[in-house]
């Protein structure tokens, strides 16, 4: 299926879901049928979603055996892409934790509402939570794909990739073998996205008794704090970044990069803007040639910026919505996953899906909670692309001058 046409049907396939089930409330073979449809869906996604994580963070990992040969371009490369994602994700948590309109409106359950928003300080401490953290961490890695156990599989595959990059020599086949994998899961992924609205028809056929008018003034309230906050970082925060470090003031880059963030806007893939974002930071930007072919691709591959603070919201809320409560441990738990997904989601339109729902299940929260999100998700998608567009090339400024 073109990627055109998955959006206005995953759209079409949500609303005529739940237009079916109001209209066809009590039909018995209905139920029966959608329900099926939707379990099916769900276990497709729960099927592929482990040896995702797994593949895709290795062979990421592993191809950047180059970057340790160029030394200090690699590290600040890595270095600069780390920080800024992780400033994404703890900015969206800020802004999560002190704006959260849709807690006026009932969850779709029935748990007592701000509850699950909050972070709980009850807890066992921060030993507690670290001891927690590193028992998740480091596990048997079979039990860790077995269990869903999406810390340990990150840990697990990180710490493959790095041992590789260190033992492995350069005429190695090894990398060439995980990355044939990797694609080989990426075309099952592929096949089951598909099938995507089929399984949002049958997911909201199921949810429609749960959804109402408040649900949908949340959802409302969803779209404009992910807004506002993808807006903030990419026009207040990177800005700021490409001044203080890069050395080119807000007034003189926003212009010259307008062009890469309105084609990232339009086609919602980083990915197939690389060309022109590659020509804009050497004609526009004075960085070389040859530097610029080193950044862009590996930005595109883990520098994730607007996907990384979409997911840190999405995921509150969720939480909130199928009332999933939220400690400590689960902030962690989503700061260091939420870093790790978002670096190894696929540079295509709704690329951060695969990423939302490794973070969905490391901290408990139902599969079936991705269809509501995906009813808003294609145009949060166009402005957060851009953001990592932008953050892309502004990392390109910062390493210029540096090295």
């Amino acid at each position: 299926m073109s990627q055109k046409w998955l959006a206005p049907m995953v759209i079409v396939a949500a609303f005529s879901g739940w237009l079916l089930a109001f209209a066809l409330p009590d039909v018995g073979w209905l139920q029966a049928t959608t329900l099926l449809m939707q379990t099916t869906f769900l276990a497709a996604l729960k099927m592929i979603v482990a040896p995702l994580i797994f593949f895709s963070l290795l062979s990421g990992v592993m191809q950047l055996r180059a970057a340790g040969s160029l030394g200090r371009l690699g590290g600040l490369t890595l270095g600069y892409y780390t920080a800024t994602s992780a400033l994404a994700v703890v900015l969206g948590l800020i802004i999560v934790f002190f704006i959260h309109p849709w807690t006026d409106y009932p969850p779709l359950t029935s748990v007592p509402p701000t509850d699950a928003v909050l972070i709980d300080t009850k807890d066992a401490g921060f030993v507690g939570t670290l001891a927690n953290l590193l028992s998740s961490m480091f596990t048997n890695p079979f039990g860790a794909l077995a269990e869903m156990n999406i810390l340990g599989i990150l840990t697990t595959a990180l710490l493959l990739g790095v041992a590789a990059t260190l033992v492995l020599p350069e005429n190695s086949s090894v990398p060439r073998l995980v990355d044939d994998i990797t694609q080989i899961i990426y075309t099952i992924a592929g096949w089951v996205i598909t099938t995507l609205p089929l399984g949002l028809f049958a997911i909201a056929f199921q949810l429609t008794g749960k959804v109402d008018i408040n649900t949908l003034i949340s959802l409302g309230h969803f779209a404009f704090v992910v807004i506002c906050a993808t807006l903030f970082h990419g026009l207040i925060v990177l800005p700021a970044i490409a001044w203080a470090v890069g050395g080119v003031r807000p007034g003189t880059l926003m212009p010259r990069i307008i062009k890469p963030m309105l084609t990232a806007f339009v086609t919602s893939s980083s990915a197939a803007t690389l060309p022109v974002s590659m020509q804009t930071l050497h004609e526009e930007l004075a960085v070389s040639k040859a530097k610029a072919a080193f950044i862009l691709p590996l930005g595109a591959t883990v520098n994730m910026d607007g996907t990384a603070l979409f997911e840190a919201i999405a995921v509150i809320f969720l939480a909130y919505m199928f009332g999933i409560p939220l400690d400590a441990f689960s902030i962690v738990v989503i700061f260091l996953v939420t870093m790790l997904a978002s670096a190894g989601a696929p540079g295509i339109p709704s690329g951060s899906m695969a990423g939302l729902q490794t973070v969905l299940l490391a901290v408990g929260i139902p599969l079936e909670a991705i269809g509501l999100v995906l009813l808003i998700e294609r145009p949060l998608d166009t402005i957060r692309t851009a953001i990592n567009v932008e953050g892309d090339i502004i990392g390109g400024l910062v390493v210029e001058r540096w090295t």
